[in-house]
């Protein structure tokens, strides 16, 4: 069994989760990144995804964007939003998935390309999780 660490996920409403992992997973904007106990510390910007923490158990959640402070004994995530499996509308989801692969697709000037990618990205992340 791996060492743990302190885990801690706020958002500006409210403190997400508190606990001990072995491992967390999640997006970055330079790639996926795995941190276990006395990783590297260092400071990332998180990019839409799927957020696990391993421990006792594996817990998933929709993580959309925000920055991440890796200690060699904590990690400390400051998240914009972040959604367990059963906070999320699946239907919702779906249909804003939907939308933006069609802003996407449909290549009209007056689309923010970006923002259909990020909109994506999220939508994504979130059928990811429940599924």
């Amino acid at each position: 069994m791996a060492d743990s660490f302190e885990i801690r996920i706020i958002t500006p409403d409210r403190t997400f989760y508190v606990g001990e992992a072995e491992m967390v997973e999640f997006n970055t904007t330079e790639g996926e990144i795995g941190v276990y106990k006395n990783h590297i510390p260092m400071t990332v910007i998180i990019k839409p995804g799927v957020l696990t923490i391993t421990g006792q158990e594996v817990k998933k959640a929709a993580l959309h964007s925000g920055f991440a402070e890796i200690l060699q004994d904590s990690v400390t995530i400051l998240a914009e939003v972040i959604e367990w499996p059963e906070e999320i509308d699946e239907e919702r989801a779906i249909a804003a998935r939907d939308r933006a692969e069609k802003r996407i697709r449909e290549h009209d000037p007056k689309t923010d390309i970006a923002r259909a990618e990020t909109a994506l990205q999220r939508a994504v992340a979130r059928i990811n999780v429940i599924r």
